[in-house]
């Protein structure tokens, strides 16, 4: 049985003086057109994916580990990019301090080139100093002196707690100057509380969560009350 024939391969032509200068001519017109693409053409985007290179902020403290890590909403690293309104909304002990920021509008008074720093008390700090009936009653009535309770616990600048300690000092927006002394993993403010997970970074904000409520306001919490935390 026969077979078709198999057509004759060509033997491979080789490239002659004349194809090369062909070639070289060829490249050396396209050689500025390429060049003035690589030049013009849009930055490659960064990818999505693409693990950041600042170093995750170091929150401090004893409370810190109750508090959001790793990749959960409201980890120090995400809070880091929110600004600092928004950034106390995530975090789960600050609920009421958060509330009644928003409520006097103290935070939009501040330059917003300043940057500031937010000496926070937790849930059971307010729980401890106000009855809920006076709680109530501040947010509600006394706006002026709710303000002044507020600006007891902000500072122009944002301030790192070693920096504070260094410091010994600080003066808050009321007024008042507050010393600020290390006590082993914490620092202590004045007489009356101490931080418990300080150093949350946020846009161009510092945030310390503190155990107590600063300020002139009287206790008039019983000890038989609790607000939810």
């Amino acid at each position: 049985m026969s077979h078709p024939a198999t057509a004759p391969r060509h033997p491979r032509r080789s490239r002659g003086p004349h194809d090369a200068r062909r070639v070289r001519r060829t490249l050396g017109l396209l050689l500025p057109t390429l060049l003035l693409a690589a030049c013009t053409g849009s930055p490659t985007a960064p990818r999505a994916d693409a693990a950041p290179t600042a170093t995750a902020p170091q929150v401090t403290g004893p409370l810190c580990t109750a508090l959001p890590t790793g990749t959960d909403p409201g980890n120090p690293s995400f809070l880091a990019g929110q600004p600092v309104d928004q950034a106390l909304r995530w975090i789960p002990t600050l609920t009421t301090f958060e509330a009644a920021l928003r409520a006097s509008g103290v935070l939009t008074d501040l330059p917003s080139d300043a940057g500031v720093t937010v000496l926070a008390p937790s849930d059971d700090a307010f729980a401890a100093t106000f009855s809920e009936d006076n709680w109530d009653d501040l947010m509600t009535h006394h706006t002026d002196q709710l303000r002044t309770l507020l600006k007891a616990h902000l500072i122009t600048g944002t301030h790192p707690i070693a920096d504070l300690t260094t410091a010994g000092t600080a003066t808050t927006l009321d007024g008042v100057t507050v010393t600020v002394t290390r006590t082993g993993p914490t620092a202590r403010l004045g007489d009356r509380a101490d931080t418990v997970c300080a150093d949350y970074q946020a846009t161009n904000a510092r945030i310390h969560i503190i155990n107590a409520v600063l300020g002139p306001l009287p206790v008039t919490a019983d000890g038989t009350g609790h607000r939810a935390h």
